[in-house]
């Protein structure tokens, strides 16, 4: 009930507390009216200003300066009733009462005029600098585009006063002034200590961040960019008081080519299509969505389904048709009312803007909406000097197609799609000069059959390799039928298609060993029935390649059959790591040191290299990084020799994963920018660019280039979103996150981290990792100081792992939660959590975790209550030193000094801050005393200890003597331990006591 002056100051006390919002406006407003029944007018002031508060925040700047006249008419005639914060809020809001009336468009001009003279006229009677006044005066011309130079300069030269904006905002007006102006280069250095988080404010840094996107991509700063864009986002998204910021989050989106992430903004966005209250600002996300809009059309995406106004189903070209209809229609009411063309043209400018970037720039964030895929047209100017024309004659593209399949080039794959496309389409026969028709069609089965498997079409696949197969045998190829049927064993060991939709299941080993078995004495029937070289004992790389040479085909047929049984033999080897049995091992290695004699003794060095590269691989896989490296390397010198330089891109890409490994993360990053090259140059479109972002992500890491290894990671994610592989992405999205967290940009590991649980595709997750995402994003949120986020995410975690088997991450994240909830001011879910914490530790025990949430708990007990929780906190400590005493001698996992010591140095601090100054020094000693129990470990949190105990002997019980005799101690031992910054601490708060006596 409202029916006295103090329940309307309860609920308003209440009301205040609430995030800005529908509710607490609406709440504001029934509390205004509720009290203006009072004859208390002091109640009505209060009211009056929380619900201008609340309209200036949800941006209904309609209705904020009548609420101002009322409070200026109490000002007027009960000057009494305001306290002294509330009569500073009156001059204060004056700024707020012009920049309201900006915002709409049936205000006129002399209106707005006349507040500014009024504010001026009250500023001078009350002796108030007019710093504040120019100001407004300048948003005027900056808004209208008339008399700017003048109006800036009357603001900027004049000296800041009390009621000046604050630094933060005063910065962002001054660098959008030079934005406009032209200078990208002054504005980013006006906007340092802003972006750079030295200054801030309720509005800020989120509304500079949102400004700062284009110039930061146009000045090249795409990093920053990036990080902006994620940590500013998450502050505006939703907001109907940050219509603006959001239109430019979603420029930002089209103009950096990231039209997928501008769309789901647009979704999260949708009921700003309806926010009226604030037409300027309206105008600012009717046009950034204009621009994203614009983009999608012209890109050819005009029936895309897109989120509009609510109440129907929206296209991107419907959307934009209306979006366009409405901005354009506003545009045109202010430049009405302001008797000026500025509104529009700076609209006009936004959307003639084109993308500042030539691809996607990476966010490292999951996006529903896939990147369009490169046209297969684009080849770059290498690509085509390295990879053959494809012949219009018919002959002539099958030769080409069997000489490049015979060198293992790359390009192969496209002239043999063009073949089966050419037979398909009828603008071509076979020919005779090709030889028999069922070789050509054994050759197309023998592509098609590696197209279905890359497709993962494996029966379909298993099926062409047969028909190869018999093919070949039909035209008397002996041994290219032996070499299709040895790879249908090897593939086998890969993968077997599961019937009915089941688990895939593995392959039939003894089958698959019976078949290769079979391979090899087929392979030496054949040796003995005709020799492969036609008498010769070596046959060259040159010769090989050579179509027609019945001695040349059967080498590299006979290489096959040995490759495909190394395979297999790899296969089952890595299967059964890291313990393989010594027959898997005994058989590895016989086949692949067949595949390796026999391929140097034919002069076949690509063939030596493939051999290398499975013993390296099996060298790696067990922890021989040293023999691993030395055989990868002798392999690309066998490459080189080769002349087949295409052939060293996954070897080359093998070695820098081993390098990145063994932590020489230089030369990996230079091996795989080179695979990377390679793949480009020779049309290897096969080479996968997730995994090889993915390792340059690790090696920029490994060197601390935190930058690169937010960009690759970055750009792995989304190559693997691409692939429908949503596991690896969300794991890949994990380490970018911890890159993120750990050098400092927390908001951003948050944005991506929530990108993750977003949507659809969050529930397609293997389980665990969505845990471990969820968990990650919960501390990234208690980090951010957003404790009531964070205690639901707990919450959400604590619902997955309800149903799996007990055990102390049960325990860990009840522990968490409950701390997540206690920050959050959430004291009856805190004290639950906290009693199902302390059950499920009964049960999975995890006394670390329990002794740090009692701790908290008391801290947070002597924050929220003062001296009045000194009996309940020191009450959590004693529940810790009773778990301390049940850990047993033999625990793992849990340091005694580092336990005891938190404990002890948290109950001084209790009750240092309840004045109990003789018992808190001895607890601070304590403390000490357990962690010389650590020894060097335990030197940084001794050094606080000491710190604590300092403080109260010196400050608490009046002994700076001693305090100063300690301090120099401590601060000498840190200084021993290499603890250079806690030993300036401890000086620093020595000299402070020395001062004092001096």
């Amino acid at each position: 009930m409202l029916d006295t002056p103090e329940a309307v100051v309860d609920a308003l006390r209440e009301n205040n507390g609430r995030p800005h919002g529908v509710q607490r406006t609406v709440t504001a407003e029934e509390l205004a009216e509720a009290a203006a029944v009072f004859e208390d007018p002091a109640v009505l002031v209060t009211a009056l200003l929380e619900l201008m508060l609340a309209y200036e925040f949800t941006g209904e700047h309609r209705k904020s300066p009548v609420v101002f006249a009322r409070l200026l008419k109490l000002w007027d005639t009960a000057p009494d009733s305001f306290s002294q914060w509330e009569a500073h809020q009156i001059f204060w809001r004056f700024k707020w009462v012009t920049t309201s009336l900006l915002q709409v468009p049936e205000v006129p001009l002399v209106t707005i005029h006349g507040w500014i003279d009024q504010m001026r006229t009250r500023y001078a009677a009350a002796e108030h600098g007019m710093q504040p006044v120019a100001a407004m005066r300048y948003h005027v011309a900056a808004h209208t585009g008339v008399g700017i130079p003048d109006a800036f300069d009357l603001w900027a030269t004049r000296p800041r006063t009390e009621l000046s904006d604050c630094e933060a905002c005063e910065i962002r007006h001054f660098a959008v002034h030079q934005v406009l102006a032209g200078n990208d280069t002054g504005a980013l250095d006006t906007w340092a200590p802003v972006l750079g988080g030295g200054a801030s404010c309720t509005e800020e840094p989120q509304m500079s961040q949102a400004r700062a996107l284009l110039p930061l991509l146009r000045a090249g700063r795409v990093d920053e960019a990036r990080s902006h864009h994620l940590a500013g986002y998450r502050k505006v998204r939703g907001s109907t008081g940050m219509q603006d910021e959001v239109g430019l989050h979603l420029e930002f989106c089209a103009l950096s080519r990231n039209e997928g992430r501008g769309l789901e903004i647009l979704a999260e966005n949708r009921p700003l299509f309806e926010a009226s209250g604030a037409p300027l600002s309206h105008l600012g996300f009717l046009t950034g969505t204009e621009v994203l809009l614009a983009r999608l059309v012209a890109d050819g995406h005009a029936d895309t389904a897109v989120a509009g106004p609510p109440g129907r189903n929206w296209t991107a070209g419907d959307l934009l048709t209306r979006v366009r209809s409405d901005a354009d229609r506003i545009a045109a009411a202010f430049d009405a009312r302001n008797g000026t063309a500025a509104v529009g043209e700076r609209r006009r400018a936004r959307l003639a803007q084109l993308p500042l970037l030539d691809e996607a720039l990476p966010l490292g964030l999951r996006s529903s909406m896939p990147r369009p895929p490169v046209p297969e047209a684009v080849v770059t100017a290498a690509a085509a000097t390295a990879a053959a024309e494809v012949p219009e004659d018919f002959v002539a593209l099958v030769r080409e197609a069997r000489r490049l399949a015979a060198e293992g080039h790359p390009g192969a794959a496209r002239l043999w799609k063009r073949v089966d496309e050419r037979l398909a389409d009828g603008s071509a026969g076979h020919d005779d000069r090709l030889g028999p028709a069922d070789l050509l069609r054994a050759e197309l089965a023998e592509q098609r059959a590696y197209l279905l498997s890359r497709d993962d079409r494996h029966e379909a696949s298993r099926a062409e390799l047969a028909l190869a197969a018999d093919l070949f045998t039909q035209v008397g190829m002996e041994w290219h039928a032996l070499s299709a049927r040895t790879r249908l064993f090897a593939w086998k060991t890969v993968f077997d298609d599961a019937p009915d939709g089941d688990e895939v299941a593995g392959p039939d080993e003894e089958a698959v060993r019976a078949g290769i078995d079979e391979a090899l004495a087929k392979a030496e029937r054949l040796k003995s029935e005709a020799p492969l070289t036609d008498g010769a004992d070596t046959v060259s790389e040159g010769e090989a390649a050579t179509e027609g040479d019945p001695g040349a085909e059967r080498v590299l047929e006979y290489l096959s059959v040995l490759y495909s049984c190394a395979f297999a033999a790899y296969q089952d080897l890595r299967r059964q790591l890291p313990e393989p049995p010594v027959s898997a091992i005994e058989r590895f290695e016989s086949v692949t040191g067949m595949l390796h004699t026999e391929a140097a003794r034919l002069s076949v060095p690509h063939q030596v290299a493939a051999a290398r590269q499975f013993v390296a691989d099996v060298a790696g896989r067990r922890g021989d990084l040293e023999r691993a490296q030395e055989e990868l390397r002798a392999a690309l010198k066998d490459i080189e020799a080769s002349g087949r330089p295409w052939r060293a891109i996954r070897p080359r890409a093998l070695l820098a994963q081993f390098l990145v490994v063994a932590d020489q993360a230089a030369e990996a990053t230079q091996l795989m920018h080179q695979s990377m090259a390679d793949a480009v140059r020779y049309g290897d479109t096969e080479f996968a660019p997730g995994p090889a972002h993915a390792l340059l992500g690790h090696a920029a890491s490994h060197l601390g280039d935190r930058s690169g290894a937010v960009r690759h990671l970055s750009e792995a994610a989304a190559r693997f979103d691409q692939d429908g592989e949503h596991n690896e992405a969300a794991e890949l999205r994990l380490q970018l996150a911890d890159v993120l967290a750990g050098s400092g940009q927390q908001a951003d590991a948050v944005a991506v981290l929530e990108s993750v649980l977003a949507g659809e595709t969050a529930s397609q997750l293997e389980e665990r990792l969505a845990a471990q995402a969820r968990l990650t994003l919960a501390r990234g949120l208690r980090e951010l100081e957003e404790f009531l986020a964070s205690a639901e995410e707990f919450l959400r975690l604590a619902d997955t792992i309800a149903g799996w088997e007990v055990g102390p991450l049960h325990t860990m994240v009840a522990a968490e939660t409950a701390t997540a909830l206690a920050m959050a001011q959430r004291a009856e879910a805190a004290d639950a959590a906290y009693e199902r914490a302390v059950a499920s530790h009964a049960e999975a025990p995890r006394p670390s975790q329990i002794v740090r949430m009692m701790c908290e708990f008391a801290r947070l007990t002597m924050l929220f209550e003062g001296a009045n929780g000194l009996e309940a906190a020191l009450g959590h400590l004693a529940r810790a030193d009773g778990v301390l005493a049940a850990v047993p001698d033999d625990a793992e996992d849990f340091t005694p000094w580092a336990e005891a010591g938190g404990v002890h140095y948290r109950r001084a601090r209790v009750l240092a801050e309840a004045e109990k100054f003789p018992e808190a020094l001895t607890q601070a000693e304590a403390a000490i005393t357990a962690y010389d129990q650590g020894g060097e470990h335990a030197e940084a949190p001794r050094a606080e200890a000491v710190r604590m105990a300092a403080l109260i002997e010196g400050e608490g019980l009046g002994h700076p003597k001693e305090a100063i005799a300690r301090l120099r101690t401590a601060a000498t031992r840190a200084r021993r331990a290499d603890l250079p910054e806690a030993a300036e601490i401890l000086d620093a708060l020595r000299h402070r006591f020395e001062n004092r006596r001096g």
